[in-house]
């Protein structure tokens, strides 16, 4: 199968037409040909969108920046090369270093009012307060010349 046939049958149209896949989506392709991403999960629990990133081996005080704009989640992380392999035989590394960047698209009713985070065991948590609003669908008409 085709990498882009690979890419088009693994995302949820429905929710990408919809607007979320503009923002996830350069995460998804990427992902999808094996470069480095942030993985999460979103769930909703009680009146709050919970979003947990896998981000092990780093530390949350220095290598986590967390943002919120205009309904965009953005989770940054710094994850630094510390092991020395000098004068040893090198023979693998699938370890990955640097910076990653995870955007999501949160839905109608998130709000940046009360946002909480908290890091265990390699395991980012962010919760975030849903006011219960939903998006609203206007009909558009259609004018002819």
């Amino acid at each position: 199968m085709s990498l882009v046939r690979k890419v088009a049958n693994d995302l949820d149209w429905p929710q990408w037409l919809a607007g979320r896949g503009f923002v996830d989506f350069p995460e998804t392709w990427f992902d999808s040909m094996g470069e480095a991403a942030i993985r999460v999960e979103e769930f909703e629990e009680d009146d709050k969108l919970v979003v947990r990133a896998d981000v092990p081996g780093v530390n949350p005080d220095e290598d986590i920046e967390i943002t919120m704009t205009d309904g965009i989640l953005r989770i940054m992380v710094q994850r630094k090369k510390e092991t020395k392999h000098e004068g040893k035989r090198h023979y693998r590394s699938e370890l990955q270093y640097g910076s990653f960047v995870r955007t999501i698209a949160l839905p109608a009713g998130a709000t940046d009012s009360d946002v909480k985070a908290k890091y265990e065991d390699g395991v980012l948590e962010v919760k975030i307060p849903m006011n219960g609003a939903q998006a609203k669908t206007k009909k558009v008409a259609i004018s002819r010349h």
